[in-house]
C-alpha cells in the first residue's frame, strides 16, 4: 500500500517518543537489514569510510561490484595510500563525483603520515581529513567505532521530515533542526546500527515517492503518516532548467596511430581523468561548424601548442552528457597528422599531455563522455568513412 492508497486520519500524534522510535526501528533493523558487503562484522572501519564514499549520489546496486573490485585492487588502507592517482581514478571510472575517489587517496595518504596508519575514530579527527564532511565523520565515527554521533543524509532528513512533519529541509535553520533531531533520538551505545536503521529506512520503504508506509515500523509515530498525506513531507522543491554549455573537442592522431590525451588539472570538475583536448565555446558564438573549427584550432594551440588545421568536415559527430548542474554537448573533430608525435607545450592548461596508444588509454580513467568520443571516432574508422 502505498501514500495514495492511505486512509485519512482525524488527528496529528504527540511528538514522537525517543525511546518508542528507537526500540522499534532497531527491531526493525535487525529482522530487515539487508546484507551488504561493507556491514561484515567485526566492522573495518576502511570498509566503512569506502561504502560511505561510494554510497554518496550513487545506488547501493551500482556501489557493490565497485566495492568489490577496489578491495581487490586496495585491500588495505596502506595499499590505497601507496598506489599512484592514476590508477585510482581508473578504477573508479563510471561511478562519478570523481572528487570522491581524489580525496579518499589524498585521506589515505595524510592516515598514513600523521595517523600511523590508523583511521581517526573521533568525528573532530575525521573533520580533518580531506573529504570527510558532518555526515562522513559520523558515519565512521558510529557505525566503525561505535561513538555516539548523529547522520544525517537525504534518507535520514527525509524519514526525519515525515516523523516530525517537516516541510522544509533546505534551509540553513531546517538543516540544523534536523542534526538536532537526529542527535536526540540516538540511542546512547547503540548510534551505529540505530543510525544505519534510518538510512536503511530511508532507502528501502520511506521512499521519496510511493512510500511503502503500512510496511514501516514507525508508522504510528509518523505525524505525516497521521496527515493521510505522508509524500506531501518534506516539499518538494522546484527544479531550476539546466543551462546547456557547448564544447568541442578533437581526436589528433600521429602517424603511429596514437592519440593525443590531455590530463584535467586535479582542482576542478572531474579532475584528473584524461580527456580529448579542446574546450567549451562561448554561448553567444554561432554554432556552425566552420565557427567550430576555428574555435578548436585556437583551443589546441592555446592548450596543446599544436598548430593544426581543422575544416569544418572534420567534425563527427556530437556527444552529449548531463551533469548535476548544467548538459553539455561536444563536437568531436577527427584530425589525421602525417608526423609522428609533434612536441607538445608544457601543460599549462591540462595537467599533463601525451600521445598514446590504445593500449595505454584503456589503462587510463577518461571522462564517461570521453568514453563515448572513443567509441565514436573507431565506430567510424571500423565503417571506413575516417581517414
Amino acid at each position: 500500500m502505498n501514500a495514495s492508497t492511505l486512509p485519512s486520519t482525524p488527528s496529528t500524534p504527540e511528538q514522537p517518543a525517543p525511546t518508542r522510535v528507537q526500540s522499534k526501528l532497531l527491531a526493525w533493523f535487525a529482522a530487515h537489514k539487508r546484507e551488504l558487503p561493507w556491514r561484515a562484522e567485526p566492522r573495518n572501519p576502511y570498509h566503512v569510510w569506502l561504502s560511505e564514499a561510494m554510497l554518496q549520489q550513487t545506488q547501493v546496486a551500482t556501489v557493490i561490484p565497485y566495492f568489490r573490485r577496489w578491495l581487490e585492487r586496495f585491500p588495505t588502507l596502506k595499499d590505497l595510500a601507496a598506489a599512484p592517482l592514476d590508477d585510482v581514478l581508473k578504477l573508479w571510472e563510471g561511478l562519478g563525483y570523481y572528487a570522491r575517489a581524489r580525496n579518499l587517496h589524498r585521506a589515505a595518504r595524510v592516515v598514513m603520515r600523521d595517523y600511523n596508519g590508523q583511521l581517526p575514530d573521533t568525528v573532530d579527527e575525521l573533520l580533518k581529513l580531506p573529504g570527510i564532511g558532518r555526515y562522513t565523520a559520523g558515519a565512521i565515527a558510529s557505525l566503525a567505532f561505535g561513538r555516539d554521533a548523529p547522520v544525517l543524509d537525504g534518507n535520514v532528513k527525509r524519514v526525519l521530515a515525515r516523523l516530525y512533519a517537516l516541510q522544509d529541509i533546505h534551509s540553513r535553520e531546517a538543516v540544523e533542526r534536523l542534526w538536532r533531531l537526529s542527535e536526540t533520538l540516538l540511542p546512547h551505545g547503540q548510534a551505529g546500527p540505530f543510525n544505519e536503521a534510518l538510512m536503511e529506512l530511508g532507502a528501502t520503504v520511506c521512499l521519496p515517492r510511493g512510500p511503502l508506509c503500512l510496511h514501516c515500523p514507525l508508522r504510528a509515530e509518523c505525524r505525516a503518516f497521521a496527515t493521510g498525506a505522508p509524500e506531501a513531507y518534506p516539499a518538494r522543491s522546484r527544479r531550476a532548467a539546466k543551462p546547456q554549455r557547448i564544447s568541442v573537442a578533437a581526436v589528433v592522431r600521429d602517424s603511429l596511430g596514437r592519440v593525443l590525451i590531455a590530463q584535467r588539472p586535479l582542482d576542478g570538475l572531474l579532475g584528473g581523468l584524461w580527456e580529448f583536448p579542446g574546450g567549451e565555446i562561448e554561448s553567444d558564438e554561432p554554432a556552425d561548424e566552420a565557427s567550430r573549427a576555428s574555435a578548436l584550432v585556437a583551443l589546441l594551440h592555446r592548450k596543446t601548442g599544436l598548430h593544426v588545421r581543422v575544416q569544418a568536415d572534420d567534425f563527427v559527430g556530437a556527444v552529449r552528457h548531463t551533469f548535476t548542474h548544467f548538459t553539455l554537448t561536444r563536437y568531436v573533430a577527427s584530425i589525421q597528422l602525417d608526423v609522428a608525435g609533434p612536441p607538445l607545450q608544457p601543460a599549462e592548461h591540462y595537467l599533463a599531455l601525451r600521445w598514446a596508444t590504445g593500449e595505454e588509454m584503456s589503462q587510463l580513467a577518461l571522462t564517461r563522455s570521453d568514453h563515448k568520443i572513443r567509441a565514436l571516432v573507431l565506430d567510424r574508422l571500423r565503417a571506413g568513412r575516417l581517414f
